[in-house]
């Protein structure tokens, strides 16, 4: 208390009799000196004199009682730059590679990828083999080989031995890759863990010579270094074919190899792929939980059943090698997207700045319609007059507020929809033509939904279902989800798909559905969302984001496909209630008739009679 307060307090103690005690200020004790105390030898001297004595400035800021380990000097010369290898190969999980079973998958998945996508642009239909042979436990090589049209020797060290190399990036049209990271990383982390350089062997054409690279990753620098480079004899006209030696765990079930090659199938029904696992033992395999899908592998060597013996698709089928063949359902292959700009709606403050400083547009209004996908001269008018900029103005110069006055006056303005050329989907014929030559079931459905945009990005949506059949009926449906035809294996639960799900009433669609889960039943879905920027939630690309633009779409795709399951299902109960009823009267039509031959004495000839009277008014009855 202050002293106001102790005098006060000490009158009132004093009216009541009692003596007061009056808190008394502090006096901040002199310290003595080490001379006095005797204790000056070996003591520790203060920071700011030792400071002083080393040379490093008396006068620099310290705290009290703390002694400076290092000097803002120290720190700066710690400091260095970070090359994106090295960050990534600290943090490999962010790319996939968290566990060795996953870093198994994630290097199949990337290299089947860039395979599919090479022969896609060429125009090739694709033929693609997968090799894992099993060294020891936990040591694999894998091997992907595809007929694309190569790669030119000069380009092969960058693609493979650097991050962030790549062509898919910095253009609008839907492909599998965007970053330029995956098959780049597979080598890396092959690097990391068994210290084997990436082999590729490439050939562009049948008149030229093969090549044979192996290649290792520099994280410090980012930049590729070849340990050997030799001109091979290969008997394939051209292609390439990519060898990774790396750690791995090998294992069956949902985020397994198996299921990734057979749903990758399913989502490229014009590629042939030829898959060649590790050998297993019985043991191993009869361990593995059961797959929706035709189990080739375990056939024994023989075909597997066809889902529908009126269908002409031909079902994956196992060599007596062990070879798995998944045969194509179609010769056509997928049509060519074309590159876009990017739409003024999709492009944020920053990035128009950027833009404005990088084109080559003499003015603003050259600058919208040249570099901006649907916008005309008379859009490009509208937004300066809007943003109260002239359409003259230099796109160089412009300040930062005019810059944002245009981004305004961009959302303000209708502009139409980007185009959707750049989309090329699987089609719901094709989704439905795969799900019969791959899954044992009674009832299939296909949906491809109009595209749509989201942040300026358009994107389209497509839904398959399979209902009955062989498909457990007491367990959750399974879901298989795909972005630009790449199946997405892990993270089910944080990707938007499973939140469409999730979100629809299956229960109107004749399905049990807990709260907030996926429904119960003999169901599998597939999900597929093409778009020439896919919002994944990390660099892995295992969840897409939720954006409510395309969790709507999702949710309405399903509910077209859920109500033509619900009508199919609705109908065979109805036919299943009818035979009951049809079963129950057809036991007892002799019994009424043999009830009225005593009633009225009739013969058998007229007991006959009844019998098939009443039986066709049963059956006039249930046509109607």
């Amino acid at each position: 208390m202050g002293d106001q307060e102790s005098f006060a307090f000490a009158a009132a103690e004093a009216r009541a009799g009692r003596p007061a005690k009056v808190k008394r200020p502090r006096v901040a004790r002199e310290p003595k000196r080490a001379a006095e105390t005797g204790r000056g030898a070996g003591r520790r001297k203060p920071a700011r004199e030792a400071r002083a004595e080393r040379g490093s400035g008396a006068d620099e800021p310290v705290q009290a009682g703390a002694s400076m380990r290092v000097t803002a000097s120290d720190m700066a010369k710690r400091q260095r730059d970070i090359s994106v290898s090295e960050f990534f190969a600290k943090n490999r999980h962010l790319l996939g590679f968290d566990n060795p079973a996953k870093a198994l998958l994630t290097t199949v998945k990337e290299g089947v990828d860039n395979a599919l996508d090479a022969c896609e642009e060429a125009g090739i239909l694709p033929a693609i083999r997968v090799e894992i042979s099993q060294l020891s436990e936990t040591r694999f090589v894998i091997a992907i080989q595809d007929n694309g049209p190569g790669i030119v020797k000069q380009q092969v060290p960058k693609i493979f031995g650097s991050l962030l190399y790549g062509s898919k990036f910095h253009r609008l049209r839907q492909s599998r890759g965007q970053q330029g990271i995956g098959i780049s990383a597979a080598g890396m982390y092959g690097l990391l863990t068994t210290g084997k350089p990436i082999t590729v062997t490439t050939r562009t054409g049948p008149k030229k010579e093969a090549h044979r690279l192996e290649i290792a990753m520099d994280t410090k620098s980012n930049e590729p270094k070849i340990r050997r480079d030799e001109t091979v004899a290969w008997d394939v006209p051209h292609g390439t074919r990519v060898e990774i030696e790396l750690e791995g765990s090998y294992r069956g079930g949902q985020h397994s190899v198996d299921a990734y090659i057979r749903q990758i199938s399913l989502a490229n029904p014009h590629a042939e792929i030829r898959y060649a696992p590790p050998k297993r033992s019985a043991a191993a395999r009869a361990a593995e939980p059961e797959t929706p899908l035709l189990d080739a592998a375990a056939a024994a060597g023989k075909p597997a059943a066809r889902a529908d013996d009126d269908d002409d698709e031909t079902p994956a089928a196992a060599s007596a090698e062990g070879e798995i063949l998944f045969p194509r359902v179609t010769d056509e292959i997928p049509e060519e997207t074309a590159e876009i700009k990017p739409h003024p709606y999709g492009v944020e403050l920053g990035v128009l700045m950027q833009m404005f400083r990088d084109t080559s547009a003499r003015n603003l209004r050259s600058c919208l319609q040249n570099d901006f996908s649907r916008v005309s001269g008379r859009i490009a008018d509208e937004i300066c007059e809007r943003a109260k900029v002239s359409a003259k103005r230099r796109t160089g110069e412009m300040a930062r507020e005019e810059a944002e006055r245009v981004h305004r006056a961009i959302q303000a303005t209708k502009i139409m929809a980007p185009p959707t050329d750049c989309i090329a989907p699987i089609g719901d014929a094709l989704i439905e033509r795969a799900l019969r030559s791959e899954v044992k079931a009674d009832f299939y459905a296909a949906v491809t939904r109009r595209p749509v945009v989201y942040r300026g990005n358009p994107f389209l949506i497509e839904v398959g279902l399979a209902y009955g059949g062989a498909l457990p009926a007491e367990e959750s449906i399974t879901v298989y989800r795909f972005a630009n035809r790449v199946p997405l294996q892990y993270q089910q639960g944080a990707c938007a798909i499973t939140k469409a799900v999730t979100g629809t009433d299956w229960k109107s669609y004749q399905l049990q559905q807990p709260r907030g889960a996926l429904p119960v039943g003999p169901l599998l879905l597939l999900v597929h969302i093409a778009s020439v920027w896919v919002p994944f939630t990390s660099e892995s690309k295992e969840a897409i984001a939720h954006y409510p633009e395309i969790i709507k779409e999702m949710r309405l795709g399903l509910q077209e496909c859920g109500r033509q399951v619900g009508n199919f299902i609705r109908k065979r109960r109805r036919e299943a209630d009818e035979a009951k009823k049809r079963a129950y009267i057809e036991k007892y039509i002799p019994q009424v008739a043999i009830g009225l031959q005593q009633i009225l004495g009739l013969g058998d000839p007229e007991r006959d009679r009844i019998v098939r009277e009443l039986s066709e008014v049963l059956e006039r009855s249930r046509k109607a």
